[in-house]
C-alpha cells in the first residue's frame, strides 16, 4: 500500500498530458472510448486512493480506533501514510464528493429535461425546425431523440450542407455522445486534474460525428466547408434564448457545430485522409488503465490486511501468545 495507493494519484498527473495527442492522432470513435474510460477510471481510482489514505489516518486516532475495535498504537506503527498526508487526503476527498454529487444532479436534470423536451416535439422524421434568426443546430437526446435546427442556420447553409448538418447531428444521437461527455465530466469532477480528458472528449465526439457525416455524404471537403461555415455563422450570432438551448449544457457551449477553438482542427482533419486507429496508442492507454485498476485493488487489499492486524492487536494485545497475526508489513 505504501506504493500502490499513490500510483493512481501519480498517473492522474501524468496521463492527462496525453489527452490532446490521443484526440488528434487516433480515430475519433476509438479516441472517445479511450479518453472517456481514462477519465472515469482515473477519477474513481484517485477517489478510492484518497479514501484509503484518509482511513489509515482515522484508524490511528484512539477514539475512532476504539469505536472500530482497532488498536490505535498498532495502526500508528504500521500506518503507510504520514498523518499530514492522511489529513490532506481527507480534505481533498471531502471537497471531491460534493462536487461529484452536484455534477450528477445537474447532469441528471439535463438528461431528464432533454427527454421531456424531445417528447414534446412530435415530428415524423426526428427533425424540428424552430423559428429563430440566430444560426443554431443541436442534437436533443430523448426516446427518440430530435435534431433541432433554427431557420437562421438553414438560411446559412445550402441544400447539400443541410444534409451534412443532419448527418452530423444524427450521428450524435445514434452514438449517444452525450453519455461520453457526461461520464468524462464525472471523472473530471472527481479529480480536476483530469479536466483535459473531458475537454478532449467534447472535441472527439464532434470529430466522430464529422467522420460519420463524411462517410454518409462521401465528400470530406464539402463536410469541412459546412463545418467551418456553420461554426462561423453561429459564432458571430447573438446567444439564443434559453428555451432553445435544449441539451447544449452537456454537448457544448453553442451546439455541436460551434465553438471557434476546435473548429480549425476539425476542418484540418476533414481535409486530411481519414484517421487511423493507432492500435499502439490504444494498447498503451489500456495498459495504463489496467495498472491503475490493479494498483487500486492492491492498495484496498493491503488496507484490509492492515485492519485485520489492528483488529487482532486490539482484541488480544500486542504480545498475546499463540495468536497468528496477518503480516502487517507485506503491503505493496
Amino acid at each position: 500500500m505504501r506504493i500502490a495507493v499513490y500510483l493512481p494519484l501519480l498517473l492522474s498527473v501524468i496521463a492527462p498530458l496525453g489527452a490532446r495527442p490521443l484526440s488528434e492522432r487516433c480515430e475519433p470513435r476509438l479516441a472517445t472510448w479511450l479518453l472517456t474510460a481514462s477519465a472515469l477510471i482515473l477519477g474513481v481510482a484517485t477517489t478510492v486512493s484518497l479514501g484509503l489514505l484518509a482511513i489509515t489516518g482515522l484508524i490511528g486516532v484512539p477514539f475512532l480506533a476504539d469505536l472500530g475495535h482497532w488498536s490505535a498504537r498498532t495502526a500508528q506503527i504500521n500506518d503507510p501514510a504520514e498523518p499530514l498526508v492522511a489529513l490532506l487526503a481527507g480534505l481533498l476527498l471531502g471537497g471531491a464528493l460534493p462536487t461529484v454529487a452536484r455534477m450528477l444532479w445537474r447532469r441528471g436534470r439535463s438528461i431528464a429535461s432533454a427527454i421531456w423536451d424531445a417528447a414534446c416535439m412530435p415530428t415524423p422524421d426526428g427533425l424540428v425546425i424552430v423559428e429563430d434568426e440566430a444560426p443554431d443546430a443541436y442534437a436533443l437526446p430523448g426516446l427518440p431523440g430530435r435534431v433541432v435546427v433554427s431557420t437562421g442556420m438553414l438560411r446559412t447553409l445550402d441544400k447539400a450542407e443541410h444534409d451534412i448538418l443532419l448527418a452530423h447531428e444524427r450521428a450524435h444521437l445514434a452514438a449517444h455522445h452525450y453519455l461520453f461527455v457526461a461520464l468524462a465530466g464525472l471523472g473530471a469532477a472527481a479529480n480536476p486534474l483530469l479536466r483535459p480528458f473531458a475537454t478532449a472528449v467534447t472535441y472527439t465526439v464532434e470529430r466522430w460525428a464529422d467522420e460519420q457525416a463524411a462517410r454518409a455524404t462521401g465528400d470530406r471537403r464539402r463536410v469541412a466547408r459546412a463545418v467551418g461555415k456553420a461554426a462561423l455563422a453561429a459564432h458571430g450570432a447573438p446567444a439564443p434564448r434559453l428555451s432553445t438551448l435544449g441539451f447544449r449544457g452537456v454537448l457544448g457551449r453553442r451546439g455541436p457545430l460551434a465553438g471557434a477553438g476546435p473548429v480549425p482542427r476539425r476542418v484540418a482533419a476533414l481535409l486530411a485522409p481519414p484517421p487511423a486507429r493507432r492500435p499502439g496508442l490504444a494498447l498503451a492507454t489500456a495498459a495504463c488503465l489496467a495498472l491503475t485498476v490493479m494498483s487500486t485493488a492492491a492498495a484496498a487489499h493491503d488496507l484490509d490486511a492492515l485492519l485485520d492486524v489492528v483488529g487482532v492487536e486490539h482484541q488480544h494485545g500486542p504480545h498475546h501468545p499463540g495468536v497468528e497475526r496477518p503480516d502487517a508489513h507485506g503491503m505493496g
